[in-house]
């Protein structure tokens, strides 16, 4: 079956021809366009902001965006459609690009039976997640580039993936300028058998996406714990025990499989399940997969080990990769991934974040693997060139550390790793501390590679990947107990509600050059809801809550029907289909996430008919969930945060108190993933009057307290850091 995200590569960077390019157009924007295909006429791309697309701007083939004008053209002309989504960070979609759609004689093909239509995934969602509903049907298989073929009513008559312009891999199948003729032939000859065959892909489509609607209201009885218990036992199975992860080459981080199992041992002490995140976790950032000069994760390993990766990094893997680093820290106490997180925090706001000084602030959605057209280039070194950098000395040291080697472990060149070596086992050099020996040579290797030409950034601010981001900075910031994380949380949240939100307070998924566009999807919603909870409980500014909360009421009115949610709205544009999906891919499903987003606004506004909703969705998906609960891990989050040991701490006091800051400190210190934590203030209480009460106590008492309920039983206040650790029970320490 296909894995939504995980086929997942990079683009090359080219020359480019500046004399062609108009004064309008960025030198940022056009940094990927080979010069040797530029036309001298840009096609309708060249009006678009989105990255991805302005690469294909100089394209000999007449692309259109997705808009009315391409497919009133493909009616007029009584043309099929071609359909190609991609995204800029994507090597295959660029592969095809050079092979295909620079060349003049596969555009011409295109141009004279086809009405071409480009699509950025990253913009738009929905029509990448229907159209790839599609080609899984079809083909059996999907990932990116999506290609293809429609009729005038774009339905989906023929599609796949990559083709290469001769012949399929190895000279087995078709090739795309075979499938073109082919394709159009048929359309003249036989249309009204492609007529049939995209009726039938839409008629599969809506069983796929519309499981029994009385599944989400019957009275099912779901065993939770034997749900849990089995995906935990599939994560089990196919642990690679030498190495980390899951499984064999290609590997991937899928950092939410990682939180639920170290949620898994908090809640069953099951201490496989932890060791099976740690070594995972340690394997990864020891891997070439790290970058340990500059900090962050590429997209995914080529190899078991972890070591050579494809160099791409994506904004959404290292939040959820900082999150499950920071609740490994908060868990186990392990300094190692403190700074793990720490590394990659440093990395996303240094190289990711958007101008705060322009009224920005917002996070960058990727980078590319390839700088001057070679894959990596940025990023390896050789073990010559280290030790000049570094001096012979210091060089052989630094390099025996980092498996730099004469005769290379990639192409030749050095890819940095830690796998046989420790990331602590640093020893004594010279009568100095190796770490600080270590981390010094590592900042002038940095400096010295910030000389090179770096990797093509897509500098779009998505709605989805931000509200990761921002629920990664200010979980961290408040575990990591550093204001400048939860501050950079602060700050993209911030951006997001003012600058990617139209008057009714509904969000764009995409913000670029000034520019938001495009209706958010419920992904948009859920992982800004969840940043938002994370920041409001970092900074117990109310906005934050409030926010959340006004969000999560759109995302019902927009996307909810019948037990789930949909990923595309009902104010959305239509298309031939609907998907909703629990399933985790790459990232949590829109779904899973507000599983325990509804749970967790459901403590803090005392609404249970919000739980009930989240108990809706897991009847929905209950036959999903039954099974393969391993690959709907984030969904199994929130089916723990029902089953076992859940909190709700509210604290009273004046957020600057003595007492309240110990009381604070005392809960962020210790691993609760299961809990909600509310500042019952005076302006809280203004707006939510399920606070008056403890609001009024202080009023009364005029000292701070904190209220703990566990499973909807609540215990008596208490005063002293002594009644919170006794009130909080010995399980709650680690």
């Amino acid at each position: 079956m296909f894995v939504r995200g995980y086929c997942m590569d990079l683009t090359d960077e080219h020359s480019s021809s500046l004399l062609l390019i108009p004064k309008f157009l960025k030198k940022r924007d056009i940094v990927m366009i080979n010069s040797a295909s530029l036309t001298k006429t840009p096609n309708r791309l060249i009006d678009e902001k989105s990255p991805y697309l302005l690469q294909h701007a100089y394209n000999p083939v007449d692309w259109y965006p997705w808009r009315d004008e391409a497919f009133l053209k493909a009616k007029r002309e009584d043309k099929p459609i071609f359909l190609s989504v991609g995204y800029s960070a994507c090597h295959w979609c660029h592969v095809m690009e050079r092979e295909s759609f620079e060349d003049e004689e596969v555009a011409g093909i295109l141009n004279k039976y086809f009405v071409c239509v480009k699509v950025d995934r990253e913009e738009r969602p929905d029509i990448d997640a229907v159209y790839m509903n599609a080609a899984q049907i079809i083909s059996g298989g999907g990932g990116w580039p999506l290609s293809v073929f429609m009729d005038t009513d774009k339905r989906p008559i023929y599609a796949g993936t990559y083709f290469p312009k001769n012949g399929g891999f190895g000279g087995r199948g078709p090739g795309f300028t075979e499938i073109l003729e082919t394709l159009a032939r048929l359309w003249r000859n036989s249309r009204q058998r492609l007529f049939d065959s995209g009726i039938a892909v839409i008629e599969e489509m809506n069983k796929l996406n519309t499981p029994d609607i009385r599944r989400a209201n019957a009275n099912i009885d779901i065993d939770y714990e034997k749900i849990i218990t089995k995906g935990c036992n599939q994560f089990k199975k196919i642990f690679d025990k030498e190495y980390g992860g899951f499984g064999n080459a290609p590997k991937f981080p899928s950092p939410h499989n990682l939180i639920f199992l170290i949620r898994y041992y908090y809640c069953k002490k099951d201490s496989e399940a932890l060791e099976i995140a740690e070594k995972t976790l340690k394997s990864m950032y020891n891997g070439g997969i790290y970058d340990h000069i500059g900090f962050g994760f590429c997209r995914y390993s080529t190899d078991r080990t972890w070591l050579v990766p494809h160099f791409e990094k994506m904004l959404y893997d290292n939040a959820l990769l900082a999150l499950a680093y920071c609740e490994a820290y908060q868990c186990t106490k392990d300094l190692f991934y403190a700074r793990a997180a720490e590394e990659i925090f440093e990395y996303i706001i240094r190289d990711m974040t958007s101008d705060i000084n322009k009224g920005e602030g917002g996070f960058y959605n990727a980078e590319d693997a390839d700088s001057e057209g070679i894959e990596g280039k940025f990023y390896i070194f050789a073990k010559e060139e280290a030790i000049k950098i570094l001096g012979e000395k210091d060089g052989e040291k630094f390099c025996a550390r980092y498996d730099i080697t004469e005769e290379g472990n990639f192409e030749g060149e050095n890819i940095l790793n830690l796998i046989k070596s420790s990331a602590f086992d640093y020893g004594e050099y010279d009568g100095e501390k190796s770490g600080e020996f270590f981390e010094g040579c590592r900042k002038k290797l940095f400096k010295y590679r910030e000389k090179r030409v770096r990797p093509f950034k897509d500098d779009k601010i998505t709605a989805s990947w931000n509200g990761l981001m921002i629920c990664a900075l200010a979980y961290g910031g408040r575990v990591l107990n550093n204001k400048k994380y939860i501050d950079s949380a602060r700050n993209a949240a911030d951006f997001v509600l003012e600058k990617m939100t139209d008057r009714d307070g509904e969000l764009f998924t995409r913000y670029r050059d000034g520019e938001a566009k495009f209706s958010g999807v419920s992904d948009d919603y859920a992982f800004m809801i969840w940043g938002l909870i994370e920041l409001y409980q970092s900074t117990f500014d109310k906005i934050y809550l409030l926010a959340a909360y006004n969000l999560n009421k759109i995302l019902i009115e927009n996307f909810w029907e019948n037990g789930a949610l949909y990923l595309s709205g009902r104010k959305s544009e239509k298309l031939i289909s609907r998907t909703r999906e629990i399933y985790d891919g790459a990232v949590p499903s829109a779904n899973s996430v507000s599983i325990s987003n509804f749970i967790k606004l459901s403590r803090f506004f005392g609404e249970h008919r919000l739980e009930e909703m989240a108990v809706e969705i897991i009847r929905f998906f209950s036959e999903n969930l039954g099974s393969a609960p391993y690959g709907h891990s984030f969904a199994l989050c929130g089916l723990m945060h029902l089953e076992y040991l859940s909190r709700e701490i509210i604290i009273t006091g004046e957020l600057g108190d003595k007492y309240f800051i110990d009381y604070l400190s005392e809960i962020n210190s210790v691993y609760n993933p299961f809990a909600t934590i509310a500042h019952a203030g005076k302006d809280l209480a203004a707006d939510i009057e399920f606070y008056g009460g403890y609001y009024n106590n202080y009023n009364t008492k005029n000292k701070s307290e904190v209220y703990i309920c566990e499973n909807s039983v609540c215990k008596p206040p208490v005063s002293s850091i002594g009644g919170l650790r006794e009130s909080l029970g010995l399980d709650y320490k680690n």
